[in-house]
């Protein structure tokens, strides 16, 4: 095999190991599935996050509909406020659900919505009001342990 015949197969498999990795790190980063789609933005208070992050899927369905942008604290209610953006071209009534779910036992969290029964979609700058805050495991095994204490 020629010199130049090797450098270009060297080359080639480098070249393929970087797209590789940066596949990876988009994935870990969960970064893989920028969507360019017109969006709207709503808000959702929570009492609970658990371990919500931002860019977590936001799915209707088991299809994701968008992604959290912003997660902050009210200070005049003392509750999460989760701010997410949904693609145009899924519209939710006014009146829809938004919950914290996890993916299998210990996976990912992300937010459920369940569409309500309203005739007025969600606007742009909209509240979703009904919310389900995190199921945290840790706060469940204290409670049973607390109530098999009391037994």
């Amino acid at each position: 095999m020629s010199r130049e015949r090797s450098d270009f197969l060297v080359g080639l498999f480098v070249l393929i190991g970087l797209v590789a990795l940066a596949f990876l790190a988009l994935r870990a980063g969960n970064l893989s599935s920028f969507s360019f789609a017109p969006t709207y933005q709503v808000q959702a208070s929570f009492n609970n996050l658990g371990g919500l992050k931002i860019r977590a899927p936001i799915k209707s369905s088991g299809v994701v509909v968008g992604r959290v942008t912003n997660i902050a604290f009210d200070n005049e209610d003392f509750k999460a406020l989760v701010t997410m953006e949904l693609e145009d071209r899924y519209q939710f009534p006014d009146d829809s659900s938004a919950s914290i779910l996890t993916s299998g036992l210990l996976g990912e969290q992300y937010i459920g919505i369940t569409p309500g029964g309203s005739d007025d979609p969600l606007r742009n700058d909209g509240v979703i009001p009904y919310t389900q805050s995190a199921v945290v495991l840790e706060e469940l095994i204290s409670k049973f342990l607390y109530n098999k204490a009391g037994e």
